[in-house]
């Protein structure tokens, strides 16, 4: 399995230039309503998240603005991503499969609609989110005279409906990122106030293959929910081969109140070219966070490669309590597949 590889990024979002600060509107009584439950509840339920919607009288459909529930960032809504969601959690109650390429023994899965959104995280905000959340997460193919294997666009984020929190600002520029004037346009006499550009409509269409989402995969042991988004890439030939690459987005997330560390990963890879592969390792992407009331979740994001145009893979995370017992979270099973009307993949940023 590929581990992740040199993804230089583009650049850095430098801010757009001064621009006079003006504050979120939200009432006194707002405020004290969102500060007494996340006092109460520091990563809150849906349940608790559309109340809260309720009471900023925000209504989801026409989100922009928000903050991450889970990360804290500032964001805004560039355009929605609907998803297929396969939860292993709430999957029918079927007899337990044998093992076979696509994954352990399990239930019997049916996907349901799951709206996503792609979004722009505020420069601000990155440097007290990366301990938790990769910033550079979305990556793309070089091109072949590119010496990087891979770029980056520093912060972009695609974020699941249950996890906005939808807010207002009277600022016309309220998200600094080098990319929010270049896709989107204030106009205040629309309802929500930022219009998209011709640029971000042409930048959706051209890349359209690389930023799909279309499957989510969750599953849920001692109180570890893990959650998997694969990404196919492209494919690019190497030594007269064909190799196909992809990127997978996982969130670990501790939905207990008991402290626990990610210590190991273990992934099985299957390739419709007939190889198994095993991969071991201590933590991901060079780390072993800590999962905890306060700080419950943690993202990244890595890369695979098969000389083959599908392929399955799974896995288990193990962690340590702080009594130094040891316990394996499953990974769920998820497919890599690749785009049969595939195109190249971009080169760079298209506007």
């Amino acid at each position: 399995m590929a581990s992740p590889v040199d993804a230089s990024p583009t650049g850095h979002a430098s801010g757009l230039g001064p621009h006079r600060r003006k504050r979120t509107t939200f009432s006194r009584g707002q405020l004290l309503e969102l500060e007494r439950v996340f006092a109460a509840r520091p990563y809150p339920d849906i349940g608790t998240r559309e109340h809260l919607a309720q009471v900023t009288c925000l209504p989801e459909a026409k989100i922009q603005l928000f903050l991450h529930s889970v990360f804290g960032y500032r964001g805004v809504v560039l355009f929605p991503w609907q998803a297929r969601l396969y939860d292993r959690d709430v999957a029918s109650a079927a007899p337990e499969k044998a093992e076979n390429p696509a994954g352990h023994g399990s239930k019997e899965v049916k996907g349901k609609t799951h709206t996503y959104y792609q979004v722009l995280i505020d420069a601000r905000d990155c440097p007290h989110i990366s301990q938790r959340s990769q910033t550079e997460a979305v990556t793309f193919l070089a091109n072949h005279d590119d010496s990087r294997a891979l770029y980056a666009i520093p912060g972009l984020d695609y974020v699941s409906h249950e996890d906005i929190l939808p807010y207002t600002s009277t600022d016309q520029v309220p998200i600094q990122h080098e990319l929010f004037e270049r896709f989107l346009l204030y106009d205040q006499t629309k309802a929500p106030p930022f219009v998209a550009r011709e640029t971000l409509r042409a930048w959706q269409e051209k890349n359209h293959p690389w930023l799909e989402l279309s499957d989510v995969h969750r599953e849920t042991t001692e109180n570890i929910r893990v959650t998997v988004i694969p990404f196919y890439m492209g494919m690019r030939e190497a030594q007269n081969s064909h190799v196909y690459w992809w990127r997978y987005c996982i969130r670990l997330e501790n939905l207990d109140s008991d402290v626990v560390q990610l210590r190991e990963r273990h992934w099985r890879i299957f390739s419709l070219s007939g190889t198994l592969e095993t991969v071991r390792g201590r933590g991901v992407v060079g780390r072993e966070p800590v999962l905890s009331k306060e700080q419950p979740a943690f993202q990244y994001s890595s890369h695979v490669s098969l000389q083959a145009s599908s392929g399955h893979m799974w896995g288990t995370f193990r962690f340590e309590r702080p009594d130094g017992s040891h316990f394996d979270v499953r990974i769920p099973p998820f497919s890599l597949e690749s785009n049969k009307d595939e195109k190249t993949p971009p080169s760079g940023l298209h506007w």
